[in-house]
């Protein structure tokens, strides 16, 4: 388990060419089989938007801002590190041998990456319905809401007495 105190960054994983957003489907369904979305928050390849032009006709595209690369916000430890590592076409993490070395702040904004800022719709308090998963068409109140594992927590009635239930923010929608 991570320490309390530790806190993710974003470290830079090296892949094959052409492998980038096949590695970031599989590593995403590794966090979700694993159960790793409170150590491996996001995998990300960053894109640019280009216009291309072909016998006098735009085109916009999106291209890899770092062909070969994946980047990868998670707390660092024995386990994601391994999780990361050995993902189907990741040929190591960018950094002297094989110690890691995470992005600066400065990297993180030059790239356009604020801190981890996700707007949410809704607060403590307010009733959500559950959209899928294994509560899917539950609805709930929203005891509790942890920004940094993304997951919101909700009291679900169970054989007569109120039980929280965690769920991500992507498995909820707010009643109007």
């Amino acid at each position: 388990m991570a320490e309390a105190n530790s806190e993710a960054r974003w470290y830079v994983a090296h892949t094959y060419s052409g492998y980038e957003n096949k590695v970031k489907m599989d590593l995403e369904k590794t966090i979700a089989n694993r159960n790793l979305s409170d150590m491996i928050f996001e995998v990300s390849v960053p894109m640019q938007p280009v216009i291309e032009v072909k016998n006098g006709v735009e085109k916009k595209s999106d291209k890899k801002m770092f062909p070969g690369y994946v980047l990868v916000n998670m707390i660092m430890n024995d386990e994601t590190w391994y999780v990361v590592r050995n993902t189907r076409g990741v040929t190591g993490f960018v950094g002297p041998g094989s110690k890691p070395v995470p992005l600066s702040e400065e990297e993180i904004a030059a790239l356009g990456y604020r801190a981890s800022e996700v707007l949410v719709d809704f607060a403590i308090g307010d009733t959500v319905n559950v959209t899928q998963g294994a509560w899917k068409d539950t609805i709930g109140v929203i005891s509790e809401i942890n920004e940094q594992k993304r997951t919101v927590t909700i009291n679900v009635e169970m054989f007569g007495r109120d039980t929280p239930v965690e769920l991500s923010y992507g498995e909820i929608q707010k009643l109007k």
